[in-house]
């Protein structure tokens, strides 16, 4: 029944902006770690950008000051706000949320993110 469904990608000039919203349901949203990851083609998947249940939120150095993680525990949501965004943040981005200490892990779909000029 866990279910992380991402949304808000989408085609955007270099320089432009998205907002990506990751929907959770059935988990305790509270307890979790949640975290942006992004793939390219033929590429690993990368940590973008967390934020834990406690404790100060953390950026891949490639990303600081233009990408931005929060969350709203009320509406079991994690958003990032990606602004000044490069050729070079194609990816598709997944939304993953993890239990610190007991390791229960679980990944959306992933929404694809395409910087075109």
């Amino acid at each position: 029944q866990v279910q992380l469904v991402e949304s808000g990608g989408g085609l955007v000039q270099p320089g432009g902006s998205l907002r990506l919203s990751c929907a959770a349901s059935g988990i305790r949203f509270s307890l979790y770690k949640m975290s942006w990851y992004r793939q390219a083609p033929g590429k690993q998947r990368d940590l973008v950008a967390a934020i834990p249940s406690i404790g100060s939120t953390n950026y891949a150095d490639s990303v600081k000051g233009r990408f931005f993680i929060s969350r709203d525990n009320a509406k079991n949501t994690v958003y990032l706000q990606m602004n000044g965004l490069q050729f070079e943040d194609t990816a598709v981005y997944f939304c993953n949320a993890l239990r610190v200490g007991i390791g229960d892990t679980y990944w959306g779909q992933g929404t694809q993110v395409t910087v075109s000029s």
